[in-house]
Protein backbone atom coordinates (compact mmCIF):
# COMPACT_ATOMS: atom_id res chain seq x y z
CA UNK A 1 0.00 0.00 0.00
CA UNK A 2 2.96 2.17 0.70
CA UNK A 3 4.67 2.16 -2.27
CA UNK A 4 1.14 2.81 -4.07
CA UNK A 5 0.87 5.83 -2.23
CA UNK A 6 4.38 6.82 -3.46
CA UNK A 7 3.59 6.20 -7.07
CA UNK A 8 0.50 7.93 -7.19
CA UNK A 9 1.15 11.03 -5.40
CA UNK A 10 5.13 11.40 -6.70
CA UNK A 11 6.22 11.58 -10.46
CA UNK A 12 8.42 8.96 -11.53
CA UNK A 13 11.49 11.33 -11.54
CA UNK A 14 10.45 12.58 -8.13
CA UNK A 15 11.19 9.08 -6.92
CA UNK A 16 14.23 8.96 -8.86
CA UNK A 17 15.87 12.04 -7.83
CA UNK A 18 14.39 11.70 -4.28
CA UNK A 19 17.40 13.32 -1.82
CA UNK A 20 17.79 13.08 1.93
CA UNK A 21 17.56 16.58 3.78
CA UNK A 22 18.05 16.39 7.29
CA UNK A 23 20.77 13.71 8.04
CA UNK A 24 24.47 15.05 9.03
CA UNK A 25 27.73 13.96 9.00
CA UNK A 26 28.66 14.61 12.42
CA UNK A 27 31.83 12.92 13.27
CA UNK A 28 34.12 10.55 11.80
CA UNK A 29 36.99 8.62 13.47
CA UNK A 30 39.12 5.39 12.80
CA UNK A 31 42.16 3.77 14.09
CA UNK A 32 45.22 2.39 12.06
CA UNK A 33 46.36 -0.98 13.17
CA UNK A 34 49.85 -0.74 14.17
CA UNK A 35 52.04 -3.86 12.40
CA UNK A 36 52.69 -2.76 8.89
CA UNK A 37 52.89 -5.62 6.16
CA UNK A 38 54.53 -4.38 2.18
CA UNK A 39 53.98 -6.12 -0.63
CA UNK A 40 57.80 -7.15 -0.90
CA UNK A 41 57.37 -8.75 2.06
CA UNK A 42 54.35 -11.09 1.29
CA UNK A 43 56.53 -11.73 -1.94
CA UNK A 44 59.47 -12.88 -0.10
CA UNK A 45 57.57 -15.09 1.93
CA UNK A 46 56.45 -16.49 -1.29
CA UNK A 47 59.69 -16.80 -2.76
CA UNK A 48 59.58 -20.64 -3.57
CA UNK A 49 56.37 -19.61 -5.58
CA UNK A 50 58.18 -17.13 -7.78
CA UNK A 51 60.73 -18.40 -8.47
CA UNK A 52 59.20 -21.60 -9.52
CA UNK A 53 56.61 -20.11 -11.91
CA UNK A 54 59.59 -17.48 -12.62
CA UNK A 55 56.96 -14.23 -11.31
CA UNK A 56 59.39 -11.24 -11.62
CA UNK A 57 59.89 -9.73 -7.95
CA UNK A 58 57.18 -6.32 -7.28
CA UNK A 59 54.80 -8.43 -9.63
CA UNK A 60 52.03 -7.29 -6.45
CA UNK A 61 52.96 -3.80 -5.97
CA UNK A 62 53.05 -3.23 -9.95
CA UNK A 63 49.92 -5.01 -10.43
CA UNK A 64 47.38 -3.47 -7.46
CA UNK A 65 49.66 -0.13 -6.75
CA UNK A 66 49.82 -1.44 -2.79
CA UNK A 67 53.09 -0.78 -1.21
CA UNK A 68 51.57 -1.87 2.30
CA UNK A 69 48.56 -2.50 4.35
CA UNK A 70 47.86 -2.63 7.58
CA UNK A 71 47.41 -5.35 10.51
CA UNK A 72 46.21 -5.99 13.86
CA UNK A 73 47.83 -8.00 16.71
CA UNK A 74 47.24 -11.39 16.42
CA UNK A 75 43.64 -12.75 17.84
CA UNK A 76 42.01 -8.92 17.65
CA UNK A 77 38.25 -9.71 17.01
CA UNK A 78 36.67 -7.51 14.29
CA UNK A 79 34.01 -6.47 17.04
CA UNK A 80 37.62 -4.68 19.29
CA UNK A 81 38.57 -3.18 15.97
CA UNK A 82 35.22 -1.59 15.39
CA UNK A 83 35.01 -0.59 18.66
CA UNK A 84 37.98 1.39 18.99
CA UNK A 85 37.35 3.14 16.03
CA UNK A 86 33.60 3.72 17.66
CA UNK A 87 35.56 5.15 20.62
CA UNK A 88 37.27 7.25 18.60
CA UNK A 89 34.48 8.91 16.78
CA UNK A 90 32.37 9.42 20.90
CA UNK A 91 35.99 11.26 21.79
CA UNK A 92 36.42 13.19 18.61
CA UNK A 93 32.58 14.60 18.99
CA UNK A 94 32.64 14.97 22.52
CA UNK A 95 29.46 12.18 22.38
CA UNK A 96 27.72 10.71 24.90
CA UNK A 97 27.88 7.39 24.77
CA UNK A 98 24.36 7.36 26.88
CA UNK A 99 22.92 9.33 24.47
CA UNK A 100 23.37 7.33 21.35
CA UNK A 101 20.25 6.03 19.98
CA UNK A 102 21.46 3.44 17.11
CA UNK A 103 24.37 1.09 16.98
CA UNK A 104 24.96 -0.56 13.36
CA UNK A 105 27.84 -3.05 12.89
CA UNK A 106 28.75 -3.33 8.86
CA UNK A 107 31.44 -4.83 8.30
CA UNK A 108 32.78 -8.30 5.90
CA UNK A 109 34.23 -9.59 9.01
CA UNK A 110 32.28 -10.71 12.09
CA UNK A 111 33.12 -12.51 15.57
CA UNK A 112 31.06 -15.24 14.75
CA UNK A 113 27.70 -16.48 13.41
CA UNK A 114 25.81 -15.11 16.84
CA UNK A 115 25.46 -13.33 18.62
CA UNK A 116 25.52 -9.84 16.84
CA UNK A 117 28.87 -8.31 16.67
CA UNK A 118 27.73 -5.59 17.38
CA UNK A 119 26.49 -6.81 20.85
CA UNK A 120 30.23 -7.25 22.07
CA UNK A 121 30.42 -3.11 20.30
CA UNK A 122 27.72 -1.99 22.36
CA UNK A 123 28.91 -3.60 25.52
CA UNK A 124 32.59 -1.72 24.79
CA UNK A 125 31.40 1.51 24.06
CA UNK A 126 29.30 1.52 27.40
CA UNK A 127 26.22 2.27 24.90
CA UNK A 128 22.56 2.87 26.22
CA UNK A 129 20.36 0.09 26.69
CA UNK A 130 17.39 1.49 24.74
CA UNK A 131 20.02 1.73 21.87
CA UNK A 132 18.92 -0.32 19.13
CA UNK A 133 21.48 -2.40 17.74
CA UNK A 134 22.01 -4.76 14.52
CA UNK A 135 24.78 -6.29 12.19
CA UNK A 136 24.64 -4.95 8.47
CA UNK A 137 26.51 -7.37 5.93
CA UNK A 138 26.66 -7.03 2.29
CA UNK A 139 30.54 -7.19 1.35
CA UNK A 140 32.56 -4.06 0.74
CA UNK A 141 29.53 -2.14 0.59
CA UNK A 142 28.30 -2.82 4.38
CA UNK A 143 29.08 0.44 6.00
CA UNK A 144 27.73 2.48 2.86
CA UNK A 145 24.35 0.32 2.84
CA UNK A 146 24.09 1.50 6.77
CA UNK A 147 24.63 5.30 6.00
CA UNK A 148 21.46 4.95 3.78
CA UNK A 149 19.77 2.67 6.60
CA UNK A 150 20.64 5.16 9.62
CA UNK A 151 19.37 8.02 7.30
CA UNK A 152 16.33 6.63 6.37
CA UNK A 153 15.59 5.99 10.35
CA UNK A 154 16.70 9.24 11.26
CA UNK A 155 14.44 11.29 8.00
CA UNK A 156 11.37 8.97 9.24
CA UNK A 157 11.75 10.29 13.09
CA UNK A 158 12.74 6.82 13.98
CA UNK A 159 15.91 7.97 15.66
CA UNK A 160 17.74 11.44 15.99
CA UNK A 161 21.37 9.83 15.67
CA UNK A 162 23.31 6.90 14.97
CA UNK A 163 26.76 5.07 15.64
CA UNK A 164 28.27 3.23 12.57
CA UNK A 165 31.46 1.21 13.00
CA UNK A 166 33.29 -1.25 10.85
CA UNK A 167 36.15 -3.34 11.70
CA UNK A 168 37.82 -5.43 9.38
CA UNK A 169 40.65 -8.67 10.36
CA UNK A 170 42.50 -9.39 7.09
CA UNK A 171 45.07 -11.56 8.92
CA UNK A 172 43.66 -14.89 8.98
CA UNK A 173 43.44 -14.80 4.93
CA UNK A 174 46.45 -13.37 4.54
CA UNK A 175 47.93 -16.17 5.83
CA UNK A 176 45.63 -18.68 4.59
CA UNK A 177 45.71 -17.40 1.36
CA UNK A 178 50.03 -17.46 1.56
CA UNK A 179 50.00 -20.87 3.37
CA UNK A 180 48.15 -22.78 0.72
CA UNK A 181 50.04 -21.16 -2.27
CA UNK A 182 53.24 -21.88 -0.79
CA UNK A 183 51.37 -25.81 -0.17
CA UNK A 184 50.02 -26.50 -3.64
CA UNK A 185 52.65 -27.80 -6.11
CA UNK A 186 50.09 -27.79 -8.85
CA UNK A 187 49.90 -24.27 -9.41
CA UNK A 188 50.45 -22.58 -12.59
CA UNK A 189 50.48 -18.89 -13.67
CA UNK A 190 47.10 -18.81 -14.93
CA UNK A 191 45.92 -20.97 -12.03
CA UNK A 192 47.53 -18.41 -9.16
CA UNK A 193 45.73 -15.56 -10.74
CA UNK A 194 42.02 -16.12 -8.19
CA UNK A 195 44.61 -15.94 -5.15
CA UNK A 196 45.94 -12.87 -6.06
CA UNK A 197 43.10 -10.43 -5.15
CA UNK A 198 42.77 -11.79 -1.60
CA UNK A 199 46.85 -10.53 -0.95
CA UNK A 200 45.67 -6.92 -1.74
CA UNK A 201 43.47 -6.99 1.52
CA UNK A 202 44.31 -5.07 4.68
CA UNK A 203 42.85 -4.22 8.33
CA UNK A 204 41.32 -0.79 9.73
CA UNK A 205 38.24 0.45 11.26
CA UNK A 206 36.11 3.34 10.95
CA UNK A 207 33.10 5.10 12.79
CA UNK A 208 30.62 7.51 12.27
CA UNK A 209 28.22 8.95 13.37
CA UNK A 210 24.68 10.25 11.92
CA UNK A 211 22.36 12.84 13.18
CA UNK A 212 19.31 15.05 12.38
CA UNK A 213 20.49 18.14 11.19
CA UNK A 214 20.43 21.47 13.03
CA UNK A 215 20.00 24.63 10.92
CA UNK A 216 23.68 26.21 10.55
CA UNK A 217 25.45 23.31 11.98
CA UNK A 218 27.92 23.48 9.51
CA UNK A 219 28.35 19.81 8.72
CA UNK A 220 28.32 17.49 6.04
CA UNK A 221 25.01 16.45 4.78
CA UNK A 222 23.94 13.53 3.19
CA UNK A 223 22.19 13.93 0.21
CA UNK A 224 22.33 11.80 -2.78
CA UNK A 225 22.28 8.52 -3.57
CA UNK A 226 22.11 5.74 -6.54
CA UNK A 227 22.58 1.87 -6.43
CA UNK A 228 22.17 -1.10 -8.89
CA UNK A 229 22.62 -4.68 -8.02
CA UNK A 230 23.99 -6.91 -10.85
CA UNK A 231 23.62 -10.59 -9.63
CA UNK A 232 23.98 -13.07 -11.98
CA UNK A 233 27.65 -12.29 -11.86
CA UNK A 234 27.75 -12.87 -7.90
CA UNK A 235 30.21 -15.93 -9.13
CA UNK A 236 33.12 -13.59 -9.45
CA UNK A 237 34.35 -13.00 -5.59
CA UNK A 238 33.31 -15.71 -3.52
CA UNK A 239 34.64 -16.72 -0.11
CA UNK A 240 34.49 -18.36 3.16
CA UNK A 241 35.95 -20.56 5.49
CA UNK A 242 37.06 -23.55 5.35
CA UNK A 243 37.04 -26.52 8.44
CA UNK A 244 37.79 -24.43 11.80
CA UNK A 245 39.97 -21.41 10.82
CA UNK A 246 41.25 -21.60 6.99
CA UNK A 247 39.64 -18.50 4.97
CA UNK A 248 39.81 -18.77 1.85
CA UNK A 249 38.38 -16.18 -1.40
CA UNK A 250 38.49 -16.83 -4.64
CA UNK A 251 38.20 -14.19 -7.41
CA UNK A 252 37.98 -14.14 -10.98
CA UNK A 253 39.78 -10.26 -11.03
CA UNK A 254 39.91 -9.26 -14.26
CA UNK A 255 36.08 -10.17 -14.82
CA UNK A 256 35.86 -8.80 -12.00
CA UNK A 257 37.11 -5.35 -12.83
CA UNK A 258 35.11 -5.39 -16.48
CA UNK A 259 31.64 -6.34 -14.51
CA UNK A 260 31.97 -4.08 -11.43
CA UNK A 261 33.03 -0.85 -13.51
CA UNK A 262 29.96 -1.82 -15.57
CA UNK A 263 27.53 -1.80 -12.23
CA UNK A 264 29.21 1.35 -11.73
CA UNK A 265 28.18 3.47 -14.74
CA UNK A 266 24.55 2.34 -14.53
CA UNK A 267 24.64 3.51 -11.21
CA UNK A 268 26.41 6.83 -11.74
CA UNK A 269 23.84 7.25 -15.29
CA UNK A 270 21.43 7.01 -12.10
CA UNK A 271 23.60 9.40 -10.18
CA UNK A 272 24.80 11.70 -11.69
CA UNK A 273 21.05 12.83 -13.59
CA UNK A 274 20.39 14.21 -10.97
CA UNK A 275 20.46 18.12 -10.55
CA UNK A 276 24.22 19.08 -8.95
CA UNK A 277 25.60 16.12 -9.32
CA UNK A 278 27.23 15.80 -12.64
CA UNK A 279 31.16 15.02 -12.42
CA UNK A 280 32.03 18.16 -12.98
CA UNK A 281 29.97 19.58 -10.14
CA UNK A 282 31.24 16.95 -8.11
CA UNK A 283 35.02 17.99 -5.80
CA UNK A 284 36.33 15.29 -4.54
CA UNK A 285 35.63 11.58 -4.95
CA UNK A 286 36.23 8.72 -2.30
CA UNK A 287 36.22 4.99 -3.39
CA UNK A 288 36.20 1.33 -2.51
CA UNK A 289 39.80 0.93 -3.63
CA UNK A 290 40.99 -2.38 -5.19
CA UNK A 291 43.56 -1.45 -7.28
CA UNK A 292 45.18 1.28 -9.50
CA UNK A 293 43.68 -0.71 -12.67
CA UNK A 294 40.32 -0.69 -11.60
CA UNK A 295 40.77 3.02 -10.78
CA UNK A 296 41.45 4.08 -14.26
CA UNK A 297 38.60 2.00 -15.83
CA UNK A 298 36.43 3.45 -13.38
CA UNK A 299 37.15 6.82 -14.10
CA UNK A 300 38.04 6.47 -17.91
CA UNK A 301 34.34 4.93 -18.13
CA UNK A 302 32.80 7.25 -16.14
CA UNK A 303 34.57 10.40 -17.43
CA UNK A 304 35.37 11.07 -14.28
CA UNK A 305 38.97 13.42 -13.43
CA UNK A 306 41.45 11.49 -11.73
CA UNK A 307 43.08 14.43 -9.92
CA UNK A 308 40.00 14.30 -7.92
CA UNK A 309 40.33 11.13 -6.79
CA UNK A 310 41.67 11.13 -3.06
CA UNK A 311 43.02 7.68 -2.57
CA UNK A 312 44.20 5.47 0.50
CA UNK A 313 44.88 2.26 -1.61
CA UNK A 314 48.93 2.75 -1.57
CA UNK A 315 49.19 2.31 2.28
CA UNK A 316 45.96 0.60 3.46
CA UNK A 317 44.77 -1.81 0.58
CA UNK A 318 41.86 -3.07 0.33
CA UNK A 319 39.76 -2.50 3.53
CA UNK A 320 36.64 -3.96 2.62
CA UNK A 321 34.01 -2.05 4.28
CA UNK A 322 36.23 0.20 5.67
CA UNK A 323 37.63 1.44 2.65
CA UNK A 324 35.47 4.21 1.32
CA UNK A 325 34.42 5.06 4.51
CA UNK A 326 37.57 5.74 5.70
CA UNK A 327 39.19 7.60 2.94
CA UNK A 328 36.38 10.16 3.03
CA UNK A 329 37.45 10.64 6.51
CA UNK A 330 41.14 11.34 5.93
CA UNK A 331 40.16 13.58 2.95
CA UNK A 332 38.49 15.43 5.17
CA UNK A 333 41.13 15.62 7.84
CA UNK A 334 43.42 16.72 5.31
CA UNK A 335 41.44 19.06 3.52
CA UNK A 336 40.89 17.77 0.20
CA UNK A 337 37.20 17.95 1.01
CA UNK A 338 36.19 21.17 2.66
CA UNK A 339 33.05 23.46 3.10
CA UNK A 340 31.46 24.56 0.57
CA UNK A 341 32.49 21.42 -1.41
CA UNK A 342 30.69 18.30 -2.64
CA UNK A 343 32.07 14.99 -2.34
CA UNK A 344 31.03 11.06 -3.57
CA UNK A 345 31.65 7.78 -2.30
CA UNK A 346 31.59 5.55 -5.51
CA UNK A 347 31.04 2.07 -4.14
CA UNK A 348 31.36 -1.29 -5.54
CA UNK A 349 30.79 -4.97 -4.04
CA UNK A 350 30.90 -8.68 -4.90
CA UNK A 351 27.52 -9.85 -5.85
CA UNK A 352 28.27 -7.45 -7.34
CA UNK A 353 26.37 -4.39 -6.26
CA UNK A 354 27.11 -0.78 -6.76
CA UNK A 355 26.37 1.89 -4.40
CA UNK A 356 26.89 5.77 -4.53
CA UNK A 357 25.90 8.60 -2.32
CA UNK A 358 26.74 12.65 -2.78
CA UNK A 359 27.99 14.52 0.57
CA UNK A 360 27.10 18.07 0.47
CA UNK A 361 29.30 20.36 2.80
Amino acid sequence: MFSLFLLSDLSFNKLIFMKFSQVSLHTFGYVLPPLVLTSAEIEERLAPVYERLRLPAGRLELMSGIRERRLWEPGTRPSRAAAQAGLDVLRRGDIDPGAVECLIFTSVSRDMMEPATAAFVHDTLGLSPNCLIFDLSNACLGFLDGMILLATLIEQGQVKNGLLVAGETAEELLESTMTGLLNDLSLSRKSIKPAFASLTIGSGCVGLYLCHSQQGDGRPRLVQRAWQANTRYSRLCQGGQQGQSITLMNTDSEELLQRGVETAQATWQQFSAAPGWSGDEIDCFCCHQVGTAHARLLFSTLGLDPARNFETLAFLGNVGSVSAPITLAMAMEQQAFVAGQKAALLGIGSGINSLMLGIEW
